[in-house]
């Protein structure tokens, strides 16, 4: 993902679990940050739990920022789960590179 999405220029961000993401999305300068690819299994703390605090969080963009989870669970259950944490998509894995770009582009042409 990584490499895809730099080799179109994407400026990324990377982190290692849930607690890292919500702590570099607090430190970040608001309005910075135009989209977020969350996974949902990660140690620490889960994708679910990091897009709740994220969107908690008291400045004008945690609400407004695109969070789109990527997760190999995609069962009804697993993407209501998702949408209730907050996340605006659910991509499955394995992922769909150009389903992917899609989702993407979608919310960042807003």
């Amino acid at each position: 993902m990584q490499y895809f999405l730099g080799k179109r220029g994407a400026q990324l961000l990377t982190v290692r679990d849930g607690k890292e993401a919500v702590e570099a999305f607090r430190r970040s300068e608001e309005g910075s940050i135009d989209l977020i690819l969350m996974d949902i299994m990660m140690p620490v703390m889960d994708g679910l739990e990091a897009t709740r605090l994220i969107r908690d969080m008291e400045r004008a963009d945690a609400a407004a920022v695109p969070i789109l989870a990527m997760t190999a669970n995609a069962f009804a259950e697993d993407v209501k789960n998702t949408k209730e944490a907050g996340m605006n998509e659910h991509l499955s894995k394995p992922l769909n590179m150009p389903k992917v770009m899609q989702c993407m582009n979608r919310y960042l042409k807003k």
